[in-house]
């Protein structure tokens, strides 16, 4: 209950708002087409209540993470949110009664804020339209850069609604007022302010090693107080100061456990931003680290546990295995798929791990040779029984789909199955 709090918190606040409207309805003036122009307003409210959310939740705040599931959660919810506002605008443009005679500023603030949004939010929806990707051929950056215009559009939507001959409705315009000010100060935060008040780390980039031809094996030490790493699996967000291209803020898993005096990160050249990296990341480099974040924790889980990662996916799976200072109190399958045997650059070190825990049964799969893992294979390793089992899982995000509803088809209750989504387009 306790990580679905904030998806409830959020329901509650958008239909509040349409209960405002009805209980406290706008002065009938007379007008033409009242109906309309108090629909319109509803629309309005709700757009701005789900873009406030929106923001808010861009601002990171840690504290919020276990009301969601975790950060990815999160921006998935601020996704949704976003994309909601999006479709939401589309009907109040049919709704509204429009006329293209004596236009006040308003209008043309509306049509800049209209076309600022539908910039920003298309290629966010582009990954998951088919259509619209083979249409969008904007990189994950280029689409960060132009999401930080976000704000100004949702603030001149609202000058847009305060700048027309909008209904009089003083109880309900108070309450969104209370919105858009936290999606203001929210924006404000992130894109202006953030940097006096988010906790950051200054590291140093101590190695760069290249254990496969796609791969990058980064060791950070801190220059100074590091951060606070909660536990094993966690995230957190690097950029690299002395590389313009590497100046962004990205979310990498961290592979270290949190024990080890330093950080390592380990990265697959997949991206424009991690192929620059791998050959241009130096050892000298100073970093900036924001985090930690995440709640990809096996010890939160049943006795019972299949771990699977899928290529990189390795990386929170390294962190717990490095942080097994003891005997494991878990009784764990762990699957380590890749296509070829060279791209196992880790096998040994989890094999020499699984050797001292023996309760940790290690299962390295190529499937170039051996095909495809399948959920009938984990089922007939765990005795054929799979439904008391928590399921931990990381890799690319279709691969993680397909198993969750394989899992799901099988009998695994859906609470015990976790895994993180990174993709924060």
């Amino acid at each position: 209950m306790k990580r679905n709090l904030g998806n409830i918190v959020f329901i509650l606040l958008v239909v509040l708002t349409v209960l405002v409207w009805i209980v406290f309805p706008p002065i009938n003036d007379g007008r033409e087409n009242y109906i309309r122009a108090y629909a319109g307003e509803v629309l309005g409210s709700v757009v701005i209540v789900l873009m406030s959310f929106s923001l808010f939740l861009s601002t990171r705040p840690r504290w919020a993470e276990p009301y969601f599931g975790g950060l990815d959660k999160m921006y998935q919810t601020h996704r949704r949110a976003s994309t909601s506002a999006f479709l939401l605008l589309f009907v109040k443009l049919l709704v509204v009664p429009i006329t293209t005679v004596n236009l006040r500023l308003g209008n043309y603030l509306a049509m800049i804020s209209f076309l600022g949004i539908i910039a920003i939010v298309l290629p966010t929806l582009a990954p998951r339209i088919p259509i619209l990707n083979k249409l969008s051929g904007r990189t994950y950056e280029s689409w960060k850069k132009l999401h930080r215009f976000i704000g100004i559009f949702f603030i001149l939507g609202y000058l847009h609604a305060l700048t027309v001959d909008a209904l009089s409705a003083f109880i309900a315009i108070n309450w969104v007022q209370v919105f858009f000010i936290i999606g203001t100060v929210s924006y404000l935060y992130t894109e202006v302010f953030g940097g006096f008040f988010r906790k950051y780390a200054t590291y140093i980039v101590e190695t760069v090693k290249h254990p496969s031809n796609s791969t990058t094996e980064v060791t950070l030490r801190a220059k100074g107080q590091p951060i606070r790493h909660a536990h094993a699996g966690q995230f957190l967000f690097v950029r690299f100061l002395s590389d313009k291209a590497l100046n962004e803020s990205h979310p990498f898993t961290i592979s270290s456990a949190p024990h080890e005096d330093v950080l390592r990160l380990t990265v697959k050249a997949s991206g424009d931003y991690t192929r620059h990296l791998f050959h241009n990341l130096k050892a000298g480099m100073e970093a900036v680290v924001e985090g930690t974040y995440g709640l990809f924790n096996y010890k939160t889980g049943g006795e019972k546990q299949i771990w699977i990662a899928g290529g990189i996916g390795i990386t929170p799976f390294l962190s717990f295995l490095r942080d097994l200072k003891t005997d494991l109190r878990h009784e764990v399958h762990f699957y380590y798929t890749v296509r070829h045997p060279e791209e196992a650059v880790f096998a040994d070190e989890i094999e020499a791990i699984s050797r001292n825990h023996a309760r940790l049964k290690s299962h390295i799969r190529f499937s170039s040779v051996h095909g495809s893992l399948n959920v009938d294979d984990i089922i007939e390793n765990t005795g054929g029984y799979i439904r008391d089992h928590h399921i931990y899982m990381c890799g690319p995000f279709p691969m993680v789909r397909a198993f969750e509803q394989k899992f799901l088809d099988a009998g695994v209750p859906p609470k015990n199955i976790h895994y993180e989504e990174f993709n924060f387009r």
